[in-house]
């Protein structure tokens, strides 16, 4: 049962007209779905309701085909024919007694228009920002333009209440949404009355709430979501002005929703943000206003939870990424199972989903956002087949939850590891400067596995293809990782580039074990991912005079899409690290490398007492292809099938080793589905000419 110190969290709180059944507070997030996914997204959201959640919202809707931010896919209620599939999601929100949430946005200075050709508006004239600096600019809002805008909110606010929703959230947080920018003096340089001071900046959220609340009458909730600091400078809107904005405007809202000036600000990665990061921002708040405050900070525990509300900082405990990465995160606090939580390690691969265009991803939870199309359930796994015995061999990310995953399903399950610890690459990987949280992907796995009595463990078990075959497994999972290569074949050098004898080269799995070259070091990045930056700093922080070469424009280059690299350039500068970009390696000789411009191909030298490569992983299938070589003999030891998954496979991020490792077990001793599709999608109706 539940522990009486997290009562208050089950206390139910009321949001103008309306009350929430507890403090569980899924505020809008994205998912790589929106409008092309629909029928994922909603069960998606249905699942959270079914976890507990009080309250539950949509990712950013957009509200007028005025203001769209293509290529990037969200939700859109443009018009009337927009309202089914997003009665469909509040549906399925509302399953389990939460409240349903749809955000209203309009991105205005954000919004290139891209898919509509329409003009952006946007309070003042200026260049439109976005992630890919769109040469486009947004024409200055004149009066009949505001008073338009107004309407298309009274409109959209109607077409919410069709579609089923019980709030509002009206979105003026991250720099992406129209009451930002007019609050802000960076956006809004107007002056006339929405411009110049504080009261003439406030006034068009005034004017829309009021029209919306005459519009929908007392049956829905407003809230609004606001920068607590822009962090911008002078001209940004900041903590001091939003505190007396909120002081004059107290009862504007139903609920005020606070969150940080910009999203990589307010979702920063646990390797640059710790939970609650935002809490001293809102301290002081609530002296302010009598209406309820939610507020975010990536809460994981339920203890820090709880602070949060007797401390009289937040009425509401915000989540995004937590709900993603268990979405029985309340269920579980509330029937005392504290332990069995999916705890978010914030390595934000979900935000990558919305970034890259496509479904986003959990490392924790490998179903999010599978739970439509492939049928998956968080806490529930489909029944055992016709077989009962399973090898798992290798206890990394795609092991481990292969192992725990089959357990469920019914399964007995030995897993064998060469080593002495479990984890794999996710034991190595946490030691590193920042990634302490990704352990949470090994403790979550490593105290769910103990708890089965149909799961057995060996260590010190490095197995070869005729040990295998003497055991008599049915089924045999090989998920035994991946290696990085040390001669530097990746995207740059197809085949491994020209070293010379002498040279003295270091791979990121020479550092984990624990030699770490000093001296002159370079460091080659054609990786592109986390690890070129965190391994510079590593070597800094070991004293090393550290030079990062990389071909690419940026530090860690994907590390844009997980909202972390407009942190990792400043912390490795800081840390002494000499970045050089759009530069290439083209040989390495004891004493120094050559360098190459991707552009000119002009070459310089750089001195250098040890060289670390981070290129590509080579997967570790030697077991695998032993075992396909002597596939005759499977029949004769009673093995049934033999599969490879995760980094043996394929080397990904830990979110696809884990899915990896999910999949198996899914798909173990199901039916032979052929060339079909395995996974639902929406498809499109044709519109009738």
């Amino acid at each position: 049962m539940r522990d009486p110190r997290y009562d208050i969290l089950f206390e139910p709180v009321k949001i103008g007209p309306l009350t929430a059944k507890n403090r569980f507070y899924q505020v809008p997030h994205c998912n790589g779905g929106g409008y092309r996914d629909p029928s994922a997204a909603a069960a998606m959201r249905g699942i959270k309701a079914e976890g507990g959640w009080g309250v539950i919202f949509t990712e950013q809707c957009e509200m007028h085909h005025t203001s769209e931010i293509t290529p990037f896919i969200e939700l859109r209620l443009w018009e009337d024919k927009d309202i089914p599939q997003l009665r469909k999601m509040s549906e399925q929100m509302k399953t389990h007694g939460a409240l349903a949430g749809i955000q209203l946005a309009y991105s205005g200075i954000n919004g290139p228009n891209l898919y509509t050709k329409e003009v952006p508006l946007a309070p003042s004239a200026l260049p439109i920002r976005t992630f890919t600096n769109d040469p486009v600019q947004a024409r200055a809002l004149d009066k009949q333009d505001i008073k338009d805008l107004r309407r298309w909110f009274v409109n959209a606010a109607k077409r919410s209440k069709e579609a089923g929703f019980d709030l509002i959230c009206l979105y003026g947080a991250h720099g992406f949404g129209i009451f930002q920018h007019f609050l802000s003096r960076a956006t809004n340089q107007r002056s006339d009355e929405y411009g110049g001071s504080l009261e003439n900046r406030a006034r068009f959220s005034q004017e829309v709430i009021a029209d919306m609340r005459d519009a929908i009458g007392d049956t829905m909730a407003i809230t609004l979501r606001v920068s607590l600091d822009e962090t911008i400078g002078e001209l940004g809107f900041s903590n001091a002005e939003l505190r007396d904005y909120i002081e004059m405007n107290k009862d504007l809202p139903d609920l005020w929703d606070l969150a940080q000036g910009t999203w990589e600000d307010c979702s920063g990665p646990s390797r640059f943000k710790e939970e609650a990061a935002q809490q001293e921002l809102v301290r002081g708040i609530h002296e302010l206003t009598d209406k309820p405050i939610v507020g975010v900070g990536r809460f994981t525990s339920a203890d820090t939870m709880v602070k949060q509300i007797k401390s009289g900082l937040l009425d509401f405990i915000g989540c995004a990424r937590p709900s993603i990465a268990d979405p029985f995160l309340p269920k579980k606090i509330e029937e005392g199972r504290i332990e069995d939580i999916r705890e978010c390690i914030g390595c934000n691969i979900c935000i990558t989903g919305d970034m890259t265009m496509s479904i986003s991803r959990c490392t924790q939870n490998p179903t999010f956002m599978e739970e439509w199309r492939k049928g998956w359930h968080p806490e529930k796994m489909n029944v055992k087949g016709d077989s009962d015995t399973v090898l798992v061999v290798g206890s990394g990310p795609a092991g481990l939850e292969a192992t725990r995953a089959l357990s469920e399903r019914g399964y007995d399950v030995a897993l064998a590891e060469a080593g002495t610890a479990l984890g794999g690459r996710v034991a190595r990987e946490r030691m590193l400067p920042g990634l302490n949280a990704w352990g949470r992907v090994l403790e979550y796995r490593e105290y769910q596995i103990s708890q089965k009595p149909n799961v057995e463990t060996y260590f010190d078990s490095a197995l070869d293809a005729e040990s295998i075959l003497e055991f008599g497994f049915e089924n045999v999972c090989i998920a035994t990782g991946a290696k990085w290569r040390r001669d530097g074949v990746a995207r740059q050098h197809v085949v491994p580039m020209p070293i010379a004898e002498g040279a003295k080269i270091y791979t990121p799995d020479d550092l984990m074990d624990g030699t770490i070259p000093t001296g002159k070091v370079i460091l080659f990045d054609d990786d592109h991912y986390y690890m070129g930056g965190v391994l510079a700093e590593l070597l800094a922080n070991n004293g090393a005079d550290v030079t990062l070469i990389t071909p690419s424009a940026f530090v860690s280059d994907w590390t844009n899409n997980t909202l972390e690299q407009i942190a990792i350039h400043p912390r490795l500068v800081e840390a002494g690290v000499e970045i050089v970009l759009n530069r290439g390696i083209t040989e390495i000789h004891a004493g120094h490398v050559v360098s190459n411009c991707v552009y000119t191909d002009r070459t310089q030298t750089y001195e250098a007492d040890a060289v670390v490569i981070v290129a590509a992983r080579q997967e570790n299938n030697g077991l695998y292809t032993g075992l396909k070589a002597r596939e005759s003999d499977w029949a004769d030891a009673g093995i049934k099938s033999v599969q490879i998954i995760g980094d043996a496979n394929a080397p990904g991020p830990i979110a696809w080793a884990t899915y990896a490792g999910h999949r198996y077990a899914r798909e173990l001793d199901m039916p032979d589905i052929g060339d079909a599709l395995p996974f639902r999608r929406e498809i499109t109706e044709l519109a009738m000419d």
